[in-house]
């Protein structure tokens, strides 16, 4: 039986699962491919506030976008007031849905200038900037935070109640402090009680590592949608199964079709922005990702990563997959009953 749409913000949506913004990883073409494999939005990693006051051309790249991911958000971080408002202007100028504002980056030469993570130090403050920014343009602003900045200083709620008097359309919780970066376990009790207490949009982020959790993790703490981040490396198709499980219907494991039509895909879309070095790179960091969990795949990895032709790589891409796949399948038809399932 299938539900209903969810609403977000102003956004209808198909199902509650979203590709998360991560750094050197939601380009324009790997959003798109989400897209077409059902993330119900995209976002861009995260674009300084100060490179695209300089206009530096690599900051600008960055957030080319393609009419095939709407819906769309844009991703910026920085410490100062006026650039983030003229930030959010210049992504409302580019035509993005919405203007999405990092405050959980925990690295370090973010957070000692004073953005990302560090924002959410003073609630008071960050609310001030909050306000200016949903002041300064039309689009809605959302913001990503985590849940803290250290285990005793865990105040998204405070942050949460910053964002909604600012006029901030939804907030997106990471589990993890600033202190734990991606060690430990996202605490979801914890998004789930501020959620609970509060009266924007909450959505959750963090160790959502297959559909069976992302739709748990959905149903189990009230949350408005979940964010996938490094689960949607290792699989790819990740959205397709959490939106039929959510609709209460069975998936399949990809077939290699599966694979060599992603493979595709993405070398074109790949090949249409970036020059052959640039592309090149981001292929090989890809396909490592994708063939975590296969037969062989660490023997794969070292292959990827010393062919220097783009032909020869995305060949012996498809060959891994198409062997590899088969492999898989026959490992999973010969376990017991029901130990593999989707039920």
């Amino acid at each position: 039986m299938s539900q209903l749409p969810i609403q977000l913000g102003p956004f209808q949506l198909k199902h509650p699962f979203i590709l998360a913004p991560m750094a050197g990883i939601t380009n324009s073409p790997f959003r798109r491919l989400m897209r077409r494999l059902s993330s119900s939005m995209v976002i861009s990693e995260l674009v300084s506030a100060n490179g695209i006051e300089y206009a530096g051309s690599k900051t600008l790249d960055l957030l080319r976008f393609h009419e095939e991911e709407r819906v769309l958000g844009l991703q910026i971080f920085g410490e100062d007031t006026d650039l983030l408002c003229k930030a959010a202007q210049y992504v409302e100028k580019l035509g993005a849905d919405f203007v999405d504002l990092n405050l959980g980056c925990p690295v370090p030469k973010v957070v000692k200038r004073g953005a990302g993570s560090a924002m959410c130090k003073d609630p008071i403050s960050l609310g001030k900037t909050l306000s200016a920014m949903v002041k300064s343009v039309k689009i809605p602003v959302t913001i990503k935070i985590r849940t803290g900045w250290d285990a005793q200083t865990r105040n998204a709620l405070d942050v949460v109640r910053a964002a909604t008097d600012a006029g901030v359309h939804w907030v997106a919780i990471h589990g993890r402090t600033r202190a734990q970066g991606y060690s430990g376990e996202a605490d979801w009790d914890f998004i789930g009680d501020v959620k609970s207490k509060s009266s924007i949009p909450i959505v959750g982020n963090g160790d959502i590592t297959t559909a069976e959790v992302a739709v748990h993790k959905y149903k189990t703490y009230g949350v408005d949608a979940v964010l996938v981040g490094r689960g949607a490396l290792r699989n790819p198709f990740i959205f397709k199964q959490a939106e039929a499980l959510w609709n209460g219907q069975p998936f399949e494991l990809p077939q290699a079709s599966d694979y060599i039509n992603l493979l595709q895909s993405q070398q074109k879309m790949l090949h249409e922005i970036y020059p052959p070095r640039s592309a090149m790179i981001h292929a090989r960091k890809f396909l490592a990702w994708y063939s975590a969990g296969f037969p062989g795949c660490h023997e794969f990895r070292s292959q990827v990563f010393s062919i220097p032709e783009p032909e020869a790589l995305w060949h012996e891409a498809t060959l891994f997959f198409e062997k590899r796949t088969r492999e898989r399948d026959l490992k999973f038809l010969s376990q017991p009953f029901l130990m593999g399932g989707h039920g």
